[in-house]
C-alpha cells in the first residue's frame, strides 16, 4: 500500500523475524509531510519494536487525497479525523482502535493579534483560510458556526492547518479555522502572531483505525502497542510534541456524537 512514505526515517534499530510484515500507518495532512513524519516517526518506530513488524509512515499531498486513500483502503492503518472515521468505517471497513485519551476535539478560529478582530461578527464579508471542505473541527464545525452566527464569508481551502495558520498570519486571510492541537504545536515565532477569538462544541476526536483487511490478532497487537506507549520515555516525549496525553482503546460508537451531525459531505 502506498502514499507518502518515508522508511528512512523509521527504520527500527533492531532486526524483525523472516515472518515481519510490513503496513501502513496513514496520518491526516493537516500539517507538511516532513513535519508530521518527525513528529510520528518515534512512535511508528515504538509500534514497531512491539509488534515485530514493519510500521511504516504514510501520508498524502493534501486532505483530498488523503480522503480518497481512505476510500480505496490504502493504509492499513489510520489516524483519521472523527468525520473521516464516520465515513470510511462504512464506506471502507475501517475500525477503530484508539483515540486520544481525556480529549475532544474543538476547532477553532485564529486572527492576527494586530488585527483588531475580537469577534467573528467581524469577519463578515471577509475571506477566511481552511484547510479542506471536510476537514472537521478546523472546517465543518467552524463553518457552521459562523454560518449559525449570520456571518457571510468566501472560504478558502488551503490544504493543511499549517498553511491556514501562515497564510493569517501573513494577512492573506482575515481568519481562519483550525484545532488547538495543531495550533499549540505551531513555531513559537509563527504562534506569537496569533490569537485565537472563537472555539466550537467539542466532540470524539481523531481515531486510529484499521482496515478490515488487517488481521484481528495484528490489529490487537497495534491497540495495545498504542495504549502502553506512555511506558517509553521516548514515546512519551513524541506524544507531548503531539499534544496527545495517551492513547485509550476505542470502540466504532464512540464516533455516534459525529454520525448524529448527519454530515454528507463525503457520501458517495
Amino acid at each position: 500500500m502506498k502514499g507518502i512514505i518515508f522508511t528512512s526515517l523509521l527504520a527500527a534499530s533492531v532486526s524483525v523475524t523472516a515472518q515481519a510484515e510490513t503496513y501502513t500507518f496513514g496520518i491526516v495532512p493537516q500539517q507538511s509531510a516532513s513535519r508530521l513524519a518527525s513528529q510520528w516517526g518515534p512512535i511508528l518506530t515504538r509500534l514497531s519494536l512491539e509488534t515485530g513488524h514493519n510500521i511504516e509512515f504514510a501520508t498524502a499531498a493534501d486532505i483530498p487525497t488523503f480522503e480518497e486513500n481512505l476510500r480505496q483502503g490504502k493504509y492499513d492503518f489510520s489516524y483519521m479525523n472523527p468525520y473521516h472515521y464516520a465515513v470510511f468505517s462504512e464506506a471502507s471497513g475501517y475500525r477503530a482502535l484508539a483515540k486520544a485519551k481525556d480529549k475532544q476535539i474543538k476547532g477553532i478560529i485564529v486572527v492576527k493579534k494586530d488585527s483588531g478582530i475580537t469577534s467573528i461578527e467581524q469577519l463578515n464579508g471577509q475571506a477566511l483560510a481552511f484547510p479542506s471542505p471536510a476537514a472537521f473541527a478546523a472546517s465543518i464545525l467552524t463553518r457552521s458556526d459562523l454560518q449559525s452566527a449570520k456571518v457571510n464569508f468566501t472560504p478558502y481551502y488551503v490544504s493543511s492547518h499549517d498553511s491556514v495558520y501562515l497564510s493569517v498570519a501573513k494577512g492573506f486571510y482575515s481568519a481562519g479555522g483550525g484545532i488547538l492541537r495543531t495550533f499549540n504545536s505551531l513555531p513559537e515565532e509563527t504562534r506569537q502572531q496569533l490569537t485565537p477569538i472563537w472555539s466550537t462544541k467539542g466532540y470524539t476526536p481523531h481515531a486510529v483505525a484499521a482496515h478490515a483487511s488487517v488481521p484481528e490478532n495484528i490489529s490487537q497487537q497495534i491497540q495495545q502497542a498504542l495504549v502502553t506507549l506512555t511506558d517509553d520515555p521516548k514515546s512519551n516525549v513524541a506524544l507531548s510534541n503531539l499534544k496527545i496525553k495517551a492513547f485509550t482503546p476505542a470502540q466504532d460508537s464512540d464516533w455516534d456524537d459525529v454520525r448524529n451531525l448527519n454530515i454528507s459531505l463525503l457520501e458517495q
